[in-house]
């Protein structure tokens, strides 16, 4: 258990930047041809990668909501977006790298934006530009980005003030633009680097401290921190087994913290499992953070 003294929401949102947090190793590059596009790329290097070898799918829904987020903040302005719900299926596994996602703006409500994503293995690709426009080209240019997986990610509006530093986030400004965020080097491999306590691993019960390292712009627990976590408690569960889909309702911010996972099986198959992940804020009397399913299977990959 915990014996962390808990940060405040305002002292987790003050030290939050693009490079002191668990992503800040990723290579993060944008490109935003239009107001309803964009395209990502993230590095696929060893620290990140799953006991597989391959994109492991926490990383993955991370990368999944900062590229659905550039179209759906737009489309929201001038107000902010917290992530609601969020699905991603994977096709194929990435094991060359770099990550390439394309998103676009799918839907515009007076509540919800929704974005949906194709995700690549861009084969050793890095100029951008070029990914897109080979994208664009087709599925059958020889030794083109591949199809790896499909994501679709709701967003909730919110006021832009519930966010810290939303002004100086302007995607509508990058429209056109490749856009490059620091590198930080990390050589904790991604799982590990979050600082995850195992507290009762074959039942699920994980638990991951709200600090700025893991925190977005709003103070809570950051989404792709928690798929990192969930997919930590499912891989406890089923240890034999590597997690492919994952599906993602988040209901309420992390309080106080720490965040606290809980697992059931729902499904044992002769070459999958289905595991239900709650997460909780165990120290704000255990309220509901976030519901999850994740797929694993034998081989990694159903086909």
């Amino acid at each position: 258990m915990s014996t962390t003294t808990p940060a405040t929401a305002d002292e987790v949102k003050t030290a939050v930047t693009e490079t002191n947090t668990f992503t800040s190793d990723f290579g993060l590059v944008s490109l935003q041809p239009s107001a309803e596009r964009s395209f990502i790329r993230a590095d696929l290097t060893d620290p990140l990668r799953s006991h597989a070898g391959t994109a492991p799918v926490g990383m993955l829904v991370t990368v999944l909501d900062f590229v659905a987020s550039d179209p759906a903040l737009v489309a929201a302005a001038p107000d902010w977006t917290a992530t609601q719900d969020l699905a991603l299926h994977m096709v194929e596994p990435i094991t060359e790298g770099p990550i390439v996602m394309d998103s676009r703006l799918t839907r515009v409500g007076k509540k919800v934006v929704v974005v949906s994503v194709d995700v690549y293995d861009a084969h050793g690709r890095s100029d951008l530009r070029d990914i897109a426009a080979e994208i664009d080209a087709g599925p059958d240019r020889p030794d083109g980005p591949t199809l790896a997986a499909r994501g679709l990610v709701t967003f909730a509006r919110i006021p832009r003030s519930a966010a810290f530093g939303a002004d100086a986030y302007t995607p509508d400004q990058w429209i056109g633009q490749v856009r490059k965020r620091a590198v930080v080097p990390i050589a904790d491999p991604i799982h590990a680097r979050l600082g995850i306590r195992e507290v009762e691993p074959a039942s699920g019960v994980l638990e991951l401290d709200r600090t700025p390292f893991v925190a977005n712009q709003i103070g809570t627990i950051m989404g792709g921190a928690q798929a990192l976590l969930i997919e930590c408690a499912a891989q406890a569960m089923r240890p034999d087994l590597l997690p492919i889909d994952m599906q993602m309702h988040f209901l309420a911010q992390v309080r106080v913290g720490p965040a606290r996972t809980y697992g059931t099986v729902v499904r044992d198959g002769t070459d999958h499992s289905v595991v239900s992940i709650r997460m909780v804020d165990a120290g704000a009397d255990d309220m509901t953070l976030t519901l999850a399913t994740v797929t694993l299977a034998r081989t990694g990959y159903r086909h």
